[in-house]
């Protein structure tokens, strides 16, 4: 039987190169950042920035009608030499591009974002304390301490309350009478 080469030799190398590079083309744009919102808030991460005359560098958001960096919403990056962070609260529904520059001018990386409509209705109500010693819940009055003399006296009854069940249940029957 014949084995059918799919590849001939000399095209192996250059297949086994090329397809790590285009697997990586689309995710190597946006691996400098990383970018999440919640409800009305955008954050974004990177790690890209080196500290650079008291600067990590600045983030900016872009609208749709946006289309330089110095439009958008800019904030000062803060963080630390292994992770850097900048966030916007307050951020209306749409799409927003989110682009890191550092200090030193170099793009870190820049990715869309879609901020959608808060689902959670506002608060109306007063905000009201919590129960100081939680929930009593399906345990009858657990939140207050009984004494001995209550829980002896309830387990009296109780333990009454097997004994005659058990009294009741091992009983003969009677005679069936007929009047």
């Amino acid at each position: 039987m014949r084995c059918i080469r799919l590849l001939p030799r000399s095209a192996a190398l250059p297949a086994a190169v090329a397809l790590p590079l285009a697997l990586a083309g689309p995710a190597a744009a946006a691996a400098g950042i990383s970018v999440s919102t919640s409800g009305a808030n955008v954050s974004v991460v990177t790690s890209a920035c080196a500290l650079n005359g008291g600067s990590w560098g600045t983030a900016s958001l872009l609208g749709a009608q946006q289309t330089s960096f110095a439009q958008g919403r800019q904030v000062a990056l803060s963080g630390t030499a292994a992770s850097q962070s900048a966030a916007w609260s307050a951020v209306a529904p749409g799409t927003y591009t989110v682009t890191v520059r550092c200090s030193n001018g170099v793009s870190a990386g820049s990715q869309v974002v879609s901020v959608s409509a808060s689902t959670t209705p506002a608060a109306t109500r007063a905000a009201t304390s919590a129960p100081s010693r939680g929930v009593a819940g399906g345990l009858g009055g657990a939140t207050r301490d009984h004494g001995t003399l209550t829980l002896g006296v309830g387990a009296a009854l109780v333990g009454t309350a097997v004994i005659a069940g058990a009294w009741f249940l091992r009983r003969p029957p009677k005679a069936y009478r007929r009047y």
